[in-house]
């Protein structure tokens, strides 16, 4: 376990390395690099950041990433799933300490990583990833009512009630022009892929190089579409809406500057929880991005623990250019596995085309509204949900359900971090019980002073109350009794199980009888062997032996 293997797959990935390989990674990254434009710039905005820290974020993580990840075509960077992380971490603590969480995080990551626990992500129950995962959604949604319905709010709280009071007490600013722009992309972005499917009115359109204009329309991302368009509309209208120019000032046209948040460990003990839920959060979105990943290419199965490493590794490095967590992101991926990506390369390609971008473009940044980024998270959030789910709640069992809608309703409400550490001690609860129900004492029958059960299943902690069915039998039965335990069944014993088997023993010799196991397998074998309780049935040999 504490072996250290570092090798990125970038190194395994460029063995037989060709040029029909470079030019559809070279084309899947330059596509990605442009869908992540907008993207980037929405998440931090919304995370209460400058949207150069999205950028950048997306620039040096995304290389990063590429550079030292374990899957072949995954794309890091900004996550929609941080928005309301760091956006809270914000207002409590301030943006240096959100830097020194996100350096924290990373350590972190890296250490889960080096200690090859990249596995233990999987162990998650699924109920709470979409539980969460929902609420995060409904989160980011809420956070955009302000830009989509133009209301003049100077600073939104973290809190979700007290997001609901600060927009009904705004909303006599309602900005028409902004909630035109914003409906206007949102429908836009989900319009877009089914203008260019194979039965749209659009294909049945017979003019000369339509089906070129087609397959083009079809490898256009929809985010950019609405970006472009949209600010040429607002700037030829004159629309009266706020920009990336009137809030930030623009996006400065230079690399982003080295510098070292103030740091002292008495900051860093308060920012425990904080670290904790970054690097919980990075860890799962990565790992479960990376296996849609491995699903939708059909490529070589990442490696957990290169993963986690090379998230790591990124997340330390960002916040000393100012930027925010990073971690996998499920659409930048399908995008690029889509696009025609094979190897780590194309993360490199959407890394640099990105910077070529923000280099040469910043100042065209000026007039881009408000309204349409809060636009695009909105179809981001609607895609992130996995809202089909409340609908078929009535297929799962009642563990599943209360799971599932306590860890949406707790994110809502609360937060991820509190979501996440009850959702885990509930699940843990309800599969003890689960469990402790598969274990079963069945009363075989009497045969003068014999007493014979069958233990079936796994006699822990959980499961120890059933072996009172036992004790009493012994005490309302005859005296001098010889009780026997079929265990054929019985698969695991664990230091309660093995408490509760001795405190029955010490109940039959109070009687004047004896105790006997048939049938012992190896697991619960060794368990009692070990402890000695065997030889202690053995030394009390007025009693019959203990049958293998």
């Amino acid at each position: 376990m504490l072996s250290f293997t570092f090798r990125p797959r970038l190194l395994d990935a460029l063995a037989g390395y060709d040029r029909d390989r470079f030019l559809r990674d070279l084309g899947a990254g330059a596509t990605v690099g442009i869908v992540a434009l907008p993207l980037a710039m929405a998440f931090a905005i919304a995370s209460g950041l400058k949207p150069e820290a999205g950028l950048w974020t997306a620039i040096l993580a995304g290389a990063l990433i590429a550079l030292l990840g374990g899957s072949n075509v995954q794309i890091g960077g900004p996550a929609g799933a941080f928005i309301v992380i760091v956006y809270g971490i914000l207002e409590r603590h301030g943006l240096a300490n959100l830097l020194i969480a996100t350096s924290a995080a990373g350590v972190l990551l890296f250490v889960l990583g080096l200690l090859r626990l990249g596995s233990l992500v999987r162990y998650v129950p699924v109920s709470i990833v979409i539980g969460f995962t929902n609420g995060i959604a409904v989160l980011i949604a809420v956070s955009q009512l302000k830009d989509w319905l133009g209301l003049r709010v100077a600073k939104m709280p973290a809190d979700f009630f007290a997001q609901l009071q600060v927009l009904a007490a705004n909303a006599g600013t309602f900005n028409p022009a902004a909630f035109a722009l914003c409906s206007a992309c949102v429908l836009g972005l989900f319009a877009w892929p089914h203008l260019w499917h194979d039965r749209s009115p659009v294909q049945k359109l017979d003019f000369p190089g339509m089906r070129r204009a087609s397959q083009v329309g079809a490898r256009v991302p929809g985010p950019i579409v609405a970006l472009v368009t949209l600010t040429a509309l607002s700037v030829w209208l004159k629309l009266p809406v706020e920009t990336l120019g009137t809030r930030f000032g623009g996006i400065p046209q230079g690399l982003p500057a080295f510098a070292l948040p103030a740091f002292s460990w008495a900051t860093v003990k308060l920012l425990v929880t904080p670290t904790i839920t970054i690097a919980l959060l990075g860890a799962i979105e990565s790992l479960l991005c990376a296996r849609v990943a491995d699903q939708v290419s059909g490529l070589r199965r990442h490696d957990p623990n290169q993963e986690l490493m090379a998230q790591g590794v990124a997340n330390v490095v960002v916040p000393f250019f100012g930027g925010m967590p990073a971690t996998g992101t499920i659409a930048r991926t399908v995008t690029n596995v889509r696009a025609g990506a094979s190897t780590p390369v194309a993360g490199l390609v959407h890394a640099i085309t990105l910077a070529v971008v923000v280099l040469a473009a910043a100042p065209l940044a000026l007039n881009v509204p408000l309204a349409v980024l809060a636009g695009i998270l909105l179809f981001t959030a609607w895609n992130m949900g996995e809202w089909r789910e409340f609908a078929r709640l009535h297929h799962y069992s009642v563990h599943y359900r209360v799971l599932m809608l306590g860890t949406f309703l707790l994110t809502v409400v609360f937060d991820l971090t509190v979501a996440v550490q009850v959702g885990l001690v509930s699940a843990c609860a309800l599969f003890i019980r689960r469990m402790s129900s598969l274990f079963q004492v069945e009363a075989v029958g009497q045969a003068g002073p014999e007493l014979r059960f069958r233990l079936y299943g796994s006699l822990f902690f959980g499961a120890v109350a059933r072996i009172d069915t036992v004790v009493q039998a012994v005490e309302d039965g005859p005296p001098a009794p010889t009780v026997v335990l079929d265990a054929l069944q019985l698969v695991h014993v664990d230091t309660s199980g093995l408490d509760a088997l001795r405190q029955l023993h010490k109940v039959i010799l109070l009687r004047g009888g004896t105790l006997r196991l048939d049938n012992l397998q190896d697991d619960p074998r060794q368990v009692l062997q070990r402890a000695g309780f065997l030889a202690e049935l053995q030394a009390h040999r007025a009693s019959p032996e203990v049958a293998a």
